[in-house]
């Protein structure tokens, strides 16, 4: 897909996701055999449950039916959510991220994961897990120091609610 074409398709589903209270964070044409698919990946701050994928899908639909933005041929829409693993690449999903696990690849070299505590405009305050028996630390990270950032899954972790029975 060449950059034009994903800018156009940008500059005309942007407002309807926008209009919806979700950003646009991402829009992929795929092939796939003959027919091709338009991936588009929509958050927000409250995240995005299925009712508002469901509108925002039938709103990007509509508006592509109309126009000749997809060009001729069979295509089909996709819409959905950035997958739990996701890469973070803007200061607002940084944000979206606290309290989430990150594996961070630093410019300087070496990998670093850690709990995103807080974020302001210059970077991140994290909590890094002990190891071995030690007690977390906190650390300052800026963002220029950040070469990538991905969420981290967890399956066994405590929330808030059942550390706060335990210490009790």
């Amino acid at each position: 897909m060449s950059t034009t074409h994903s800018e156009r398709l940008r500059e005309l589903l942007e407002p309807l996701v926008s209009s919806q209270g979700l950003d646009l964070e991402e829009i992929a044409v795929d092939s796939v055999g003959r027919k091709r698919v338009l991936r588009v990946v929509v958050d927000s701050d409250t995240g995005a449950d299925l009712d508002r994928i469901a509108d925002v899908s039938r709103a990007l639909s509509a508006k592509l039916d109309e126009t000749d933005a997809m060009g001729e041929g069979e295509y089909t829409l996709e819409v959905g959510t950035p997958g739990a693993e996701r890469l973070l690449t803007e200061h607002r999903h940084y944000v979206r991220a606290i309290d989430r696990l990150v594996k961070f690849q630093l410019a300087e070299g070496g990998e670093l994961v850690a709990r995103i505590l807080k974020v302001d405009d210059e970077g991140l305050d994290l909590e890094v897990p002990g190891v071995k028996g030690r007690r977390a630390t906190t650390r300052r990270v800026a963002f220029p120091e950040i070469e990538k950032a991905r969420v981290q899954v967890e399956f066994s972790r405590k929330d808030k609610h059942e550390e706060n029975a335990e210490e009790a």
